[in-house]
């Protein structure tokens, strides 16, 4: 795979075959233009550094921007393709090309890039371009958009045919010559398909459309199989084709602001790593809550169900990082696997969840609402939960004994996703205050919506009494951050592709190792060893839940609740 680019960094350090034209752009053969309004990185002066030339403004603005920050930035000025696979899809309408064009409108991706959409639906540049629009215009102004959308263009064909992707080979050759950035050319393929193409357009790519001089980059996105045993097929097939430099598996959880801040969190304030471990902490609830149902896809939702939708990915993802040993390193050289070994040594530790060790639950409807089994798409005797509420156990020196409760579920009365870290009573505590009740501290990180991170404390009651209050000490982002330029998740993870930063993104063992986890769980509710208990629509979810909860050592204090600092003003 040498040959794919794998060896060729994006980072190649010889600037002398940079054009220095004074900005002007050589003709496009695919009728793709240059915006003016900003400088083409074609034109900037050899005098500078690599890295340092026409930098995004919110990077040279930065305090915390470094010389591997910079450098990470190479990409800038080498030919870049980007091509979506599925470009006439939900998922790319939705969320690829909004993500592209956020970085693209920040300074992240150069004015010599080529975007090429590519699906099996006949259509022209123009139709495509105008399917896009509605879909960028909130996310930035009307000439940036413009601009945006003349990087596009638009190639139909089947997924498996490898001329189809012989003759995308030769535009893009054709293109990138004309760009005349760098002798190094740089390719991203994203997979905004199903699963069951995934193989053969990869395939096709391997065959005919990899990058002749640069890195190829091959991004996929979840569901990645369907249990085990699919997800190893998939992968071997993959990795026939690419190794794993050239491979960065999506799970967008991974680019939210507060997953991503778990480790900054853990590793850079002293005061938390002494009481993170089974001595201190009670126990670990990861949720994530919606409080809207299937919402008419209800046949797309029964074919996964709620376990893996959302914990046998995002939350065991999340559960990875707030559990995780410290890596080596988490920034600089090597991060990206050391961060990928801690996770895996992690999930290794964790048995296969049980049905003894669940409760699942499916909603059902109201005057106001539908039920699960109401939606027409969905079997009548459909038996995929909606909801479901694990006890995962971590067999290691630091968390054994630790239940971590990982609980996700749609139609509820709430819609959120946090961590909320429990910690132990204070030895003899409430004898010490003559018996009144000592609610637990709580660490929580609210994940969405309005990213926090508060802690739960205990203080005297104001005035004259004496009795422990609970009160937090509280970090609302939106708050002490307001005007700071904060991206989704899907734009996070893009840049960090073209980076080639791969430690948000889930590597194959790690992947094998959570559906190992919850592939048991999954084909005993198949053979009806469990079924989900009915629950109203708009509730907690099954009651059997919280008492599930409290079984395993989770304090719910129903007196509590968190009020975001902007109501309190």
């Amino acid at each position: 795979m040498a040959s794919h680019g794998q060896n060729s960094k994006a980072g190649n350090s010889n600037v002398d075959d940079r054009k220095t034209d004074g900005g002007k752009e050589p003709p496009c053969s695919l009728g793709l233009t240059n915006s003016p309004s900003t400088p083409s990185t074609s034109g900037t002066s050899g005098s500078q550094p690599r890295g340092q030339r026409n930098l995004p403004h919110s990077v040279m603005r930065s305090p915390t921007s470094t010389s591997e920050a910079l450098d990470s930035l190479d990409y800038m000025f080498d030919n870049l393709s980007i091509v979506v696979v599925g470009a006439s899809g939900d998922l790319a309408k939705k969320k690829t090309f909004p993500s592209l064009f956020d970085l693209y409108s920040h300074g992240y991706i150069p004015e010599h890039v080529v975007i090429l959409g590519y699906a099996r639906s006949h259509k022209s540049d123009e139709e495509l371009r105008a399917q896009l629009k509605p879909f960028l215009v909130k996310h930035g102004d009307a000439d940036k958009v413009d601009n945006f959308l003349e990087k596009i263009v638009y190639r139909s064909g089947e997924y498996n045919d490898k001329n189809a992707f012989a003759s995308l080979h030769g535009e893009l050759l054709e293109f990138e010559a004309s760009q005349g950035i760098s002798n190094t050319t740089n390719r991203l393929f994203y997979f905004a398909i199903p699963p069951n193409v995934f193989l053969d357009t990869a395939r096709s790519i391997h065959g005919t459309a990899v990058s002749p001089s640069g890195w190829t980059r091959i991004v996929v996105e979840k569901p990645f199989g369907h249990d085990y045993d699919s997800c190893e097929r998939l992968s071997e097939g993959l990795g026939e084709l690419f190794t794993e430099d050239h491979l960065y598996r999506i799970d967008h959880y991974l680019g939210k602001e507060m997953v991503q801040n778990l480790i900054c969190l853990r590793f850079a304030n002293e005061f938390l790593e002494p009481l993170w471990n089974r001595d201190h902490v009670q126990c670990v609830l990861i949720t994530f809550k919606e409080d809207f149902g299937t919402q008419g896809r209800g046949g797309y939702f029964d074919k996964s169900g709620i376990i893996r939708d959302i914990l046998q990915n995002h939350l065991t993802q999340v559960l990875s990082l707030v559990a995780m040993e410290p890596p080596v390193r988490v920034s600089g050289p090597g991060h990206s696997d050391f961060v990928r070994d801690a996770k895996v040594q992690l999930l290794e530790c964790i048995p296969s969840v049980t049905v003894d060790d669940v409760v699942l639950g499916q909603y059902t409807g109201d005057e106001k609402h539908e039920g699960y089994l109401d939606d027409t798409t969905v079997p009548n005797e459909s038996r995929t939960p909606t909801f479901c509420s694990a006890v995962v156990r971590i067999h290691n020196r630091r968390w054994d004994g630790v239940p971590f409760i990982l609980k996700a579920g749609k139609a509820l009365d709430d819609r959120k996703a946090e961590i909320r870290v429990q910690f132990r009573q204070p030895p003899a505590g409430q004898y010490m205050f003559d018996g009144r009740p000592m609610p637990p501290n709580e660490l929580v990180i609210r994940l969405q919506p309005k990213e926090a991170i508060y802690l739960k404390t205990n203080v005297k009651a104001p005035g004259l009494r004496s009795a422990p209050l609970q009160s937090e000490l509280d970090l609302s982002y939106h708050l002490r951050y307001p005007d700071t330029y904060n991206p989704e998740a899907y734009t996070r993870l893009l840049l960090d592709i073209l980076r080639g930063q791969q430690s948000t993104f889930v590597r194959n063992d790690e992947l094998l190792a959570s559906w190992k986890i919850w592939t048991p769980l999954l084909h005993a509710i198949e053979q009806g060893k469990i079924q989900p208990i009915p629950y109203a629509y708009g509730s907690r979810g099954p009651a059997e839940a919280d008492e599930l909860a409290k079984k395993v050592g989770f304090v719910y204090s129903g007196r509590y609740t968190w009020m975001s600092p902007a109501a309190k003003i």
